[in-house]
């Protein structure tokens, strides 16, 4: 089985896929795909993620106060004049490196939950069960993500999340980004998950989507908190 024959199959087979991968974990093809999609991803959507943050900072007055007229106003031109070289850097290396780190910290704390249920599975079953499952994310939603960013021109306004349901939602809002980590394609990635901890940790299905679900709303209250942090920071 190629890796294309394996992305097919984590759509539209994913019970047969994940036991295959199980049985002889693969994932340094995956990993390749996922990391030139998110480069990708990021190149063509930072000028509109610069944009959106642009009008988002200008805006905050308490910020402004804080750091002082000329430190803030230094930084909004930086921000409107970002150099070639820094935008590169973010897109070609901090981006993958980042995510990189975050597949190989979540797989980690996947095994950690599914010990808790079994004894069975090894870490680099339970990270290529992880890197696979996340095709679904980085490439079929970031490219519908990609698509609706490009019609909208912007990213603070683009959704694949409960957060489509409430349009007129400040984005800032606590509301907006704990609805925004319901994301659609999460829940699909995280569902398929649970076939591959089946297989991997020799437990039932629900036993294993109890664990990638529970994983989900981990990684979520920590998107959220992170949320919280910044925007207490941000003022």
């Amino acid at each position: 089985m190629n890796f294309f024959s394996r992305f097919y199959g984590v759509v539209f087979s994913p019970q047969q896929t994940f036991k295959t991968l199980s049985e002889k974990p693969v994932w340094i093809d995956a990993l390749i795909v996922i990391l030139i999609a998110v480069m990708i991803f990021t190149y063509l959507t930072m000028p509109y993620t610069q944009k959106d943050t642009l009008q988002l900072m200008e805006k905050n007055i308490g910020l402004k106060e804080r750091l002082g007229e000329e430190r803030f106003d230094e930084m909004i031109e930086g921000m409107k004049n970002p150099s070639q070289s820094s935008v590169i850097l973010r897109s070609a290396v901090l981006t993958p490196l980042t995510q990189t780190i975050g597949f190989l910290i979540a797989s980690l704390i996947l095994l950690g939950l599914g010990r808790l249920a079994a004894t069975e599975g090894k870490y680099i079953q339970v990270f290529s069960a992880y890197i696979y499952a996340n095709l679904i994310d980085k490439i079929l939603g970031n490219a519908l993500r990609l698509f609706l960013i490009m019609s909208r021109k912007s990213v603070f306004q683009t959704s694949t999340s409960f957060a489509i349901f409430f349009p007129h939602m400040e984005v800032t809002s606590l509301s907006y980004v704990m609805l925004s980590q319901v994301d659609f394609f999460q829940l699909w990635l995280f569902g398929v998950l649970g076939f591959g901890l089946t297989y991997i940790l020799k437990i039932d299905l629900k036993k294993a989507l109890f664990i990638s679900y529970g994983f989900w709303l981990l990684k979520s209250a920590v998107n959220v908190a992170i949320f919280l942090v910044r925007m207490s920071f941000l003022g």
